[in-house]
């Protein structure tokens, strides 16, 4: 499935914007930080196949683990990942991947088409120590569903 934008959702509705480079995941001086003394400092790795528009998550050799679908995934090894896919650091989940809400047919059940709400322009953040070069950049908070999102 080729789509535009790829977004990481957390269980709080904040919305990230998955770029198509390789981001560190943990809790100090990474793309995506994460609060949680479950997580390591730098526990794991989530890069973009060019080639396939795929991203991919690797555990560093965290404590706790990286888990897809309920599954520890095996250090050092990328594991593809899915629509629908639910991705847990530590034991912080993001729950489910989601596509973007697409309007219903004008003949369907009579629901009103739905529009996502517009999100706040984004705020410059100077490129991580963790990974020079790379940025990750908060797109604010989500109304629709939590996971995984791809935008086309």
């Amino acid at each position: 499935m080729s789509v535009t934008s790829w977004f990481l959702v957390s269980s709080s509705g904040t919305r990230h914007r998955l770029p198509r480079e390789l981001i560190f995941v943990g809790r100090d001086e990474c793309e995506l930080m994460l609060q949680s003394r479950s997580v390591d400092k730098q526990h794991a790795v989530i890069n973009y196949d060019q080639d396939r528009d795929e991203h991919w998550v690797k555990d560093l050799g965290s404590l706790n683990g990286t888990f897809v679908n309920d599954v520890r995934i095996p250090d050092q090894r990328y594991v593809t990942l899915k629509l629908n896919d639910v991705i847990r650091f530590g034991y912080d989940i993001l729950p489910g991947a989601y596509p973007p809400p697409r309007p219903l047919h004008p003949h369907g059940n009579g629901c009103p088409v739905t529009h996502p709400p517009p999100l706040p322009p984004l705020s410059p953040r100077p490129p991580s120590p963790c990974y020079p070069g790379s940025r990750w950049e908060p797109l604010g908070p989500s109304q629709g569903p939590r996971g995984l999102e791809a935008a086309g």
